[in-house]
């Protein structure tokens, strides 16, 4: 006999229950577009609970409809303008409910620095921070996700990039004070008003390493060395907590061997043309007889090379290295700055 399922009650329902219902109010097309943004567990876990939810009444979906709405409202009133301009303009609309709706908001939100730039794109931030000091730049930089920091600091100037750089990898406690005055003459420019909350300890070197990371192997080619003729030791710990081609001769043989059944041997040609004769062997090693032989053929076919189409290469292929690393199926040998690998 099967189990009757409790008809839910708005004020009983817990956080993912909410989440749910607000996929079931919204419609199967609307709420598809919703779980594109989602982890495939995230997906999982609210498509479970949605099973779960049986029949849900419709006032107990409006309740949650107007919560949603709320929420998010006053979310982007908190960008745009601050915890204290989103106060006065939920006092205004909803009276002493305003502020129970402020806080249970502030609860589970955290407004990062420089999270008001999130509306631009990378070019087009990139016109605003040409001009700004290089210390300025990489505060800003490095409070952005890395992925889209990476793109405004390849379009940095030659000689710039080299001083932003420098302060990304020195970069340590910041004043709230002083990101807020940054923020606040940012905010004049961009035609913006916001209050990010506080920031805490900046790890420079593995910001920066992340940043380098992204970006395509001249434009990281060009820091480093402006780096190194600055800050040798300094050049040289922001290098140990990368992954560049060269290190593919510190993989185990068995993380080359997955490595290269996704790189093709047109690619991997390419990428070895005047590389060093210990990644040279790394690579060769890890091939059958055969494998080997296609390998040196295609390198000897291609004759004289563009460095640049040499560097595209290994930039695909060191892609693939950090991909199959976040999913786990091969291990990088990071040094002892990130806990690194003992053998």
């Amino acid at each position: 006999m099967a189990t009757a399922v409790e008809t839910p009650n708005y004020n009983s329902l817990v956080p993912k229950q909410k989440a749910a219902t607000l996929m079931i109010a919204i419609g199967p097309k609307n709420a598809g577009s919703v779980l594109k943004f989602l982890t495939e567990e995230e997906v999982e876990l609210l498509a479970t609970e949605v099973a779960r939810m049986g029949s849900v009444p419709r006032e107990v979906q409006n309740s949650v409809l107007e919560e949603f709405y709320e929420e998010a409202l006053v979310h982007r009133y908190v960008l745009e303008g601050g915890v204290e301009y989103a106060r006065e303009i939920l006092e205004q609309w909803q009276g002493t409910r305003g502020e129970e709706i402020l806080e249970r908001l502030m609860q589970s939100i955290q407004i990062t620095p420089f999270s008001f730039l999130s509306q631009f794109e990378p070019d087009q931030l990139l016109q605003f921070l040409q001009d700004e000091h290089p210390q300025t730049v990489s505060l800003v930089l490095s409070h952005l996700p890395h992925a889209y920091s990476a793109k405004v600091l390849a379009g940095l100037g030659e000689s710039k990039q080299g001083e932003v750089a420098m302060r990304l990898a020195t970069m340590d406690r910041i004043s709230p004070d002083v990101i807020r005055r940054v923020e606040d003459t940012l905010k004049l420019r961009l035609g913006s008003v916001t209050h990010a909350e506080l920031t805490a300890q900046r790890d420079g070197v593995k910001d920066l390493a992340e940043m380098l990371n992204q970006v395509d192997r001249t434009t990281e080619r060009a820091i480093l060395t402006a780096l190194s003729d600055t800050d040798p030791e300094l050049a040289e710990k922001v290098r140990s907590l990368m992954f560049v081609f060269e290190d593919v001769a510190t993989l185990a043989d068995r993380d080359i061997q997955e490595m290269l059944r996704g790189v093709e041997t047109k690619t991997l040609a390419l990428a070895m043309k005047g590389v060093r004769e210990d990644v040279r062997q790394s690579i060769f090693r890890n091939l059958s007889e055969r494998a080997s032989m296609s390998l040196q053929e295609e390198i000897e076919i291609l004759g004289a090379v563009k460095m640049r189409d040499v560097e595209d290469a290994q930039t695909k292929i060191v892609t693939v290295i950090r991909k199959l690393d976040e999913a786990g199926k091969i291990v990088l040998r990071r040094n002892s700055l990130e806990g690194g690998m003992i053998e």
